[in-house]
């Protein structure tokens, strides 16, 4: 199982534990310190779409009107922080987020 996420989250802190706990073998991808493979990021906005896009984010906030206006792979690949996360690849069946719809899939 792959988890794309921030060391600094409090909500992928959250996800981790709780997926460790369940006996998962993760690789975790900091997006901040790693960053997101090209192909990664490809099938994160495939999977997606403009919802991959954290507008939420303080990232998102300080981007000017015309960055905001860019297409969301190119926006993650200049931003990978702008993820919302955390992002689960489960043997190519991806989740997004930490509601309790994928806690119950997962844990």
């Amino acid at each position: 199982m792959r988890f794309f996420g921030l060391k600094s989250c409090e909500t992928c802190r959250k996800a981790l534990a709780r997926l460790r706990a369940a006996g998962y073998d993760l690789q975790v991808i900091d997006v901040r310190a790693d960053g997101i493979a090209p192909d990664d990021l490809a099938m994160i906005v495939a999977q997606f779409g403009d919802a991959a896009i954290n507008r939420a984010s303080t990232t998102w906030r300080e981007l000017s009107d015309l960055q905001r206006q860019d297409n969301p792979v190119a926006l993650l690949a200049a931003y990978p922080t702008l993820l919302k996360r955390p992002v689960i690849d489960n043997a190519g069946v991806w989740h997004q987020g930490w509601r309790p719809e994928v806690r119950k899939l997962l844990v």
